[in-house]
């Protein structure tokens, strides 16, 4: 009795480990297949660079569903609108309830629409240099932030630092932004101000 007892709460003990083990989400580097840098630094803004050929795989950090997509190119270098500088673009939440945004991009494809739930590591799109990033070397700009209306692209872009949680999923750590983003969300609102060097 007590060797089926003791075999019962070792099943039990494993299987507390297997569903706890997926109840969190699961993270990944951005870029697959590759070589890739990306500095901890950017301008003006929280978000990072993540310098990769072009045509590099982009993916799912984790799993989630796709909240924008946009397949133009709407950018000029004579307008400079802050909404156009993303070249082609897309966004999901997570699971985690985060934003992952990636804009700059050379293609995404058909399957990649909004309302589409994707997998971590799922294929999202490719490296490339549109938008204000003409001309410069191909990389996506990654932005982490909290859902918000389209019109709000100063959010999309980055409200919270990204390389700390970069640094994580390159060695295969499962690190949430979740709380960063909310803290910040509570403090400065759910749309903060526009920022003064937008151009209408």
């Amino acid at each position: 009795m007590k060797k089926t007892l003791l075999a019962s709460l070792i099943i039990s003990f494993q299987m507390v480990q297997i569903v706890g083990s997926h109840a969190a989400p699961i993270y990944v580097f951005p870029i697959i297949g590759c070589d890739y840098t990306y500095a901890k630094a950017h301008h003006g803004y929280p978000a990072t660079d993540i310098l990769a050929k072009s045509g590099c795989k982009y993916v799912a950090v984790t799993s989630g569903v796709i909240d924008e997509v946009n397949r133009i190119d709407s950018w000029s270098g004579k307008t400079n609108l802050g909404a156009d500088r993303g070249g082609l673009y897309l966004s999901f939440i997570g699971e985690d309830g985060v934003r992952y945004y990636a804009s700059h991009l050379r293609s995404i494809p058909k399957s990649i629409q909004p309302g589409v739930t994707v997998k971590a590591g799922r294929f999202l799109g490719t490296v490339g240099a549109t938008g204000s990033a003409r001309g410069t070397k191909p990389h996506i700009h990654f932005g982490i932030s909290w859902s918000t209306p389209p019109q709000t692209w100063w959010v999309r872009r980055g409200m919270i630092w990204p390389w700390k949680y970069l640094d994580a999923w390159k060695v295969g750590k499962d690190l949430s932004p979740a709380k960063k983003v909310e803290a910040k969300r509570l403090k400065i609102g759910d749309i903060p101000p526009e920022p003064y060097w937008v151009k209408k």
